[in-house]
C-alpha cells in the first residue's frame, strides 16, 4: 500500500533502468507499533518535503516500513565487497531503497530505509536494526554535515514496537537515510565478478549520467569516472583526518563513488591524539586505524580500478597502465588535500609542500604530550595569550616556527587566528557524550540529551555559552572504549 499524505514526495526510480541483476524488488516487512522518534526538519526541507506534515501518523507508518510514499519502487541493491581484505558477495541485507526524491531545485537524493526487515541478501540475518545504532547514525551524520564533510544524512528514526536481539534485547528501529547515491565500489565489484561487460558498462554509464554528467561527451569517460572518484575520495579522507574521525570499517562496500561518508557503525572521533588509534571492536589488527585510512583508501580505489579494466581501453594492457598511473598518483593527490585541510587549521592560507614538516612536528608533540586533537587546534589560536600553555605542552619552539610561517603569508598572526577559528570546531561528537545520550534515549526513554547534543553539534564552530561541557574529553581519556557495527 502506498500512502499519499501530500507532504511533497516526488520519487522516481532511475536505478531500475539498470539490468535486474543489480537489484531485487522487495517490500518492507510490517512492524507491530510504529512511532516516530526523530525527524530532521533540515533534511526534510533539503528534500522539498513539508517538515510539519512528515511528522504525522501516516509518516510514522512510512518511516517504519508499514506504508510507502507515493511512486516508490522498493528494492534491495546487490553489491559485493572486500571486508577486512576478504572478498564476498553482499547486498542490502537490511536496507531497502524507496526511490530517488527529486527536489524542487532538480537535485536527486536516494531515500533508503535501514532496518525494515529481511531481503534476498540478508544471509540469514533478520534485516532489522536497533534504536541505539540508528540514533547514533542520526547524530554522527548530522554532526559530519555541520562540519562540512560530505556525508549521507538521516531524515528520520522510527521505532517498531518490536524487540531485536543484539547485545541482549533492544528496541527495534528503522532509520530513513538520504544520500546522493548508494552506488559503492562494491557495486562495481559485483558487476565485474559477473563477467558481463555489457552490465558493467551500463552501471558505469548510469553512474556517469547521474553523478558525473560533465564526462558524458568525453572519449575517455570511464577513465574520467575513475579519476573523479579518486579525487573525491582523496578529499573526503583528508577531511576525516582533519577532525580526528575514524570510520572503523572501510570495506569496499562502504566506499561511495560520490565521495560521501557512508555507514556509521563502529565510527568514532579521537580525543587524545594517537596516530594508531582504533575504536572498532572488530578491527583487532588495526587495519582501519586512524593513520591507515589514507592507504586503505588507496587500496580500495585500486579495487575499483580493477573493475573498470575491461572498459577503460580496448587493449587490456593499456587499461592496466592507465589505471595504475592514477592509483599510483593517489598519495600525491591525497597529500595535497591533507596539506590544504591542515593548513587551514593552522591559519596558513597558501599552503606549500614545505609546510608538511611543521604540521607533522605538531602532531608528534600532540601525541607525546597526549593532547586532545580538537581542543589543541582551538587552543593554538589563543596560545599567544598563554605562555604557561605553551610551556606545559612543549609548544614554545614550535609556536615560534608557526608565527614565522604565518607572517610569511603577509597576513599576520591576527588574521591567521581568525582563519583558524573558522576552520577548527569547538565541539565534535565526543564518544562519551554520544553514549550518554543514547543510553538515556534507549533505556531511559528520554530523548532530551539527544536533542540537546544535536543542537550543540549543529553549530560546531561557534563558541556558545553552555557549550563548555561539550568541549571536554572524558575524564581519564578514552580508556578501553570501543564501538560496534550494530548489525
Amino acid at each position: 500500500m502506498q500512502d499519499d499524505p501530500g507532504a511533497g514526495w516526488n520519487l522516481e526510480s532511475t536505478y531500475t533502468s539498470l539490468p535486474r541483476s543489480f537489484y531485487t524488488f522487495v517490500e518492507p516487512t510490517p512492524v507491530r507499533k510504529p512511532s516516530l522518534v526523530l525527524v530532521s526538519s533540515h533534511v526534510a526541507e533539503m528534500l522539498g518535503l513539508d517538515a510539519g506534515k512528515i511528522q504525522d501518523g501516516a509518516h510514522a507508518e512510512i518511516f517504519a516500513g508499514n506504508g510507502l510514499p507515493p511512486c516508490s519502487k522498493p528494492l534491495a541493491q546487490a553489491y559485493a565487497g572486500h571486508q577486512f581484505g576478504g572478498f564476498t558477495m553482499l547486498g542490502d541485507g537490511r536496507a531497502i531503497l524507496l526511490g530517488e526524491q527529486v527536489t524542487p531545485a532538480g537535485k536527486r537524493f536516494d531515500v533508503q530505509l535501514k532496518g525494515p526487515g529481511p531481503t534476498p541478501y540478508s544471509r540469514r540475518g533478520d534485516g532489522r536494526a536497533s534504536l541505539g545504532p540508528m540514533l547514533r547514525e542520526f547524530i554522527i551524520s548530522h554532526a559530519m554535515h555541520a562540519l562540512g564533510i560530505p556525508t549521507t544524512l538521516s531524515l528520520a528514526v522510527a521505532q517498531t514496537g518490536e524487540t531485536v536481539f543484539r547485545h541482549g534485547q533492544e528496541p527495534g528501529a528503522v532509520l530513513t537515510r538520504v544520500a546522493a547515491s548508494h552506488i559503492r565500489v562494491g557495486t562495481f565489484q559485483f558487476a565485474a565478478t559477473r563477467g558481463n561487460t555489457d552490465e558493467l558498462r551500463s552501471l558505469a554509464d548510469y553512474a556517469i549520467e547521474r553523478h558525473y554528467p560533465e564526462l558524458l561527451e568525453s572519449d575517455s569517460r570511464y577513465l574520467g569516472l575513475l579519476q573523479s572518484v579518486i579525487h573525491r575520495q582523496a578529499a573526503l579522507i583528508a577531511k576525516w583526518m582533519s577532525v580526528g574521525f575514524i570510520h572503523g570499517v572501510m570495506n569496499t562496500d562502504n566506499v561511495s563513488i560520490v565521495g560521501e561518508t557512508i555507514d556509521y557503525g563502529p565510527c568514532a572521533f579521537m580525543n587524545g591524539y594517537q596516530a594508531s588509534k582504533v575504536f572498532s571492536s572488530i578491527d583487532e589488527q588495526g587495519r582501519y586505524a586512524y593513520e591507515n585510512q589514507p592507504s586503505i583508501c588507496q587500496w580500495n580505489l585500486a579495487r575499483f580500478a580493477e573493475t573498470l579494466l575491461p572498459i577503460l581501453h580496448q587493449n587490456i594492457e593499456q587499461s592496466i597502465e592507465m589505471a595504475t598511473q592514477l592509483i599510483n598518483d593517489f598519495p600525491k593527490l591525497y597529500g595535497q588535500c591533507w596539506l590544504a585541510e591542515m593548513g587551514r587549521k593552522l591559519g596558513i592560507c597558501q599552503v606549500q609542500a614545505g609546510d608538511e614538516p611543521l604540521i607533522s612536528e605538531l602532531l608528534v608533540l600532540m601525541e607525546k604530550h597526549e593532547l586532545d586533537f580538537t581542543n589543541t587546534f582551538r587552543e593554538l589560536s589563543d596560545a599567544q595569550e598563554s605562555e604557561n600553555w605553551e610551556k606545559q605542552n612543549g609548544m614554545v619552539a614550535w609556536i615560534a616556527k608557526w608565527r614565522e610561517r604565518v607572517e610569511a603569508n603577509n597576513l599576520g598572526v591576527s588574521r591567521a587566528i581568525e582563519l583558524m577559528r573558522e576552520a577548527n570546531p569547538v565541539v565534535i561528537p565526543r564518544n562519551h557524550q554520544v553514549e550518554a545520550a543514547l543510553e538515556a534515549a534507549v533505556f531511559g526513554r528520554d530523548l532530551g540529551p539527544t536533542l540537546e547534543l544535536l543542537e550543540v553539534l549543529s553549530h560546531p564552530f561557534e563558541l556558545k555559552e553552555g557549550y563548555r561541557a561539550y568541549q571536554l574529553p572524558p575524564p581519564g581519556g578514552d580508556g578501553d572504549y570501543c564501538t560496534y557495527c550494530g548489525t
